[in-house]
């Protein structure tokens, strides 16, 4: 039985500025938590599901995932991914 490869179309690519952001947001999550609360030290949780969401859409686009439904395609997208860090920039200097 011969084992071919994938043909290069494929072939799943590693988006490195995704993985790299969702990385990020992971290690700083765990290592800083308070960083998603607000000033009052409650939880901040329109900010935390920014990041969340930036953190998911850079794994799944990062990793080379790409989903077949459009929907989820633009849900996860790497454009996505920078959208939501944006939101999540923004909702944290309103501060």
């Amino acid at each position: 039985m011969n084992a071919r490869p994938l043909p290069a179309a494929a072939a799943p690519r590693i988006q490195m500025p995704s993985l790299l952001a969702a990385l990020l947001i992971m290690l700083v999550g765990t290592l800083y938590p308070p960083l998603m609360a607000d000033a009052a030290g409650k939880a901040d949780h329109n900010l935390a599901m920014a990041l969340f969401w930036a953190m998911s859409a850079g794994f799944v686009r990062g990793v080379g995932f790409v989903p077949r439904l459009w929907v989820w395609r633009v849900l996860f997208s790497g454009w996505t991914c920078a959208a939501a860090l944006l939101l999540a920039a923004m909702l944290k200097l309103q501060h």
